[in-house]
């Protein structure tokens, strides 16, 4: 069975740093893009961050660019998220995706097959 497993949300104040970390299992995507997305309360899914299956090619969205950092460990079959600068509007439940084709970075939810379950995470001003 494939899983996604995110942690490391949590409550931070506005100006500070949380590092997040997705686990996959069932399924080794070190072929694959992984990549961030986040949901608001009371709003749509929202991309984050992207990366090439080599590490080399990331996308990001502009509302993070220069404060988020999107790396994956290939032998762990994991990805992370390295938040930093965090403002109360980056509030959200973050969920872990991997694609479900190799070689592509997608920035669009329907280019991922597999997901997480999410975690929260909360900026207080």
């Amino acid at each position: 069975q494939v899983q996604l497993v995110e942690s490391g949300g949590g409550l931070v104040q506005a100006g500070g740093s949380l590092r997040l970390s997705c686990e996959a299992s069932g399924y080794s995507f070190n072929s694959n893009g992984m990549a961030w997305f986040r949901t608001a309360p009371g709003q749509g899914r929202e991309f984050v961050a992207t990366i090439h299956w080599s590490g080399d090619i990331t996308f990001y969205a502009d509302s993070v660019k220069g404060r988020f950092t999107i790396s994956r460990d290939n032998a762990k079959n994991s990805v992370y998220l390295q938040m930093s600068s965090l403002k109360p509007e980056d509030s959200a439940v973050y969920y872990c995706a991997a694609d479900s084709r190799p070689y592509r970075t997608p920035t669009s939810e329907s280019g991922y097959a597999y997901w997480g379950q999410g975690t929260q995470v909360t900026v207080s001003s």
